[in-house]
C-alpha cells in the first residue's frame, strides 16, 4: 500500500474535529492534523471569496482515499469540498509502518 497526505479544509473547528474523528475512527485514517487559521481565496460562483478555513492534514494509504472521500462528502457542508491526495514519497520507516497498521483494510483491522 502507499501512503498518502489528503487535504481538505473546513469552515469550523467543529466540522473539522467531526471529521477528523469519523476518519480515525473508521480506520480510514492513521492520523489528522487540524490547523486553524488558514485564509482561502478563491473563485466560487462568478466571485471571488476570501474567508477563514480551517486544513485538515490527513494520512492513510491510496486504497483508503475513495472511502476518505465518500466520508468527507457526506460530513461536508460545501457543494463541493476540497478533496486532493498528495502521495508520500519517503517518509521514516518506522512512522510509515505505525500508519498503515492503524488503517482498517477491508473487512477489518489489519
Amino acid at each position: 500500500m502507499k501512503e498518502i497526505v489528503v487535504l481538505t479544509t473546513a469552515d469550523s473547528d467543529e466540522l473539522a474535529r467531526k471529521i477528523a474523528w469519523a476518519l480515525v475512527e473508521a480506520g480510514e485514517a492513521a492520523c489528522v492534523n487540524i490547523i486553524p487559521g488558514i485564509r482561502s481565496i478563491y473563485r466560487w460562483q462568478d466571485k471571488v471569496v476570501d474567508e477563514g478555513e480551517i486544513l485538515l492534514f490527513i494520512k492513510s494509504s491510496e486504497d483508503r482515499f475513495d472511502a476518505i472521500r465518500s466520508r468527507i462528502r457526506s460530513l461536508h457542508p460545501y457543494q463541493v469540498p476540497e478533496v486532493i491526495s498528495i502521495p508520500i514519497i519517503a517518509g521514516d520507516a518506522e512512522y510509515l509502518h505505525w500508519l498503515q497498521d492503524q488503517i482498517k483494510a477491508e473487512g477489518g483491522r489489519q
